[in-house]
């Protein structure tokens, strides 16, 4: 089953920081977004220099149980109940993500009201890690790119679901309007004397990217192509039985090392947890 590890020895073993215009969107920024799920769709599946489109979708098809759409998050899971991946395109530096209606994931749940049924459906599954893949867009160019997991990023679903929830219940306490059942904040009916208008009440999530979130342990050399950020806690470093595959990379590799480092714990701060910080610049 491939993993992050596979994805990050793919960025350094095939460097290939021009992305292709795969989506037909006249719409130049949904192109390059398109652009770069399917390059973190290639580094996962270990096909960036793959020519023949029919092998790199055979490749991809054996690599991932699910391939995503716009509206719902993930934008991808690996087989074999393998980790979920969300795909974020920024491009300024310091922008932060914007999640829509959807807020931050510590890990996907099988259960959401926000995934879509052949999300659900794909495999047998409960939970999963999630990773957050950010790139920082320069035109065609991808100029950095930070993987985290979303148990080292977000905090756990209740923080959000909470606040959404309080939110929800005293807009749908509003007296004299009709409300109708809806997984968004509210849907008001019958707002006109014809009955046939109607408002929508959605939140419009943000999360600041993960280079600002943990500007104190990591900061991108400006003078480089490109910067590859990667946090991966010492938990999840332990069930890959390919980290030692990176690790000898290193001595082939000067702008790719390991470090360990201790981040914030995002439910309680006060709380610090190991990583292995895994950076590379070309």
């Amino acid at each position: 089953m491939r993993n992050i590890v596979d994805a990050i020895i793919e960025i350094v073993k095939s460097p290939k920081y021009e992305l292709k215009e795969y989506s037909t969107s006249h719409n130049r920024a949904n192109q390059m977004g398109a652009a770069l799920e399917d390059y973190v769709k290639d580094i996962f599946a270990g096909t960036v220099g793959q020519a023949d489109l029919n092998e790199r979708n055979l490749i991809i098809s054996e690599t991932f149980s699910y391939l995503g759409n716009p509206n719902n998050p993930p934008d991808s899971m690996l087989k074999n109940g393998g980790d979920a991946i969300e795909v974020k395109k920024i491009e300024s530096p310091n922008a932060p993500l914007i999640l829509n209606s959807s807020y931050p994931k510590a890990k996907l749940y099988s259960d959401s009201t926000m995934i879509s049924n052949a999300c659900k459906n794909c495999e047998e599954w409960a939970e999963r890690d999630m990773i957050y893949a950010v790139g920082v867009l320069n035109d065609d160019n991808l100029k950095s790119l930070a993987l985290v997991y979303g148990i080292d990023y977000c905090a756990e679903e209740n923080t959000y679901k909470q606040i959404k929830n309080t939110i929800k219940t005293g807009v749908e306490s509003i007296p004299n309007v009709e409300f109708a059942e809806t997984t968004e904040l509210g849907r008001v009916n019958r707002i006109d004397p014809l009955g046939i208008t109607y408002l929508r009440v959605r939140g419009m999530w943000h999360i600041e990217n993960p280079f600002t979130v943990f500007n104190y342990i990591y900061q991108r050399n400006n003078n480089k192509d490109f910067n590859l950020m990667a946090i991966i806690n010492t938990d999840k470093v332990k069930e890959f039985d390919n980290f030692s595959q990176i690790e000898a990379l290193t001595e082939e590799y000067e702008g790719l090392k390991i470090t360990d480092q201790q981040i914030k714990d995002p439910n309680n701060p006060a709380i610090l947890r190991d990583v292995k910080l895994i950076t590379y610049t070309i």
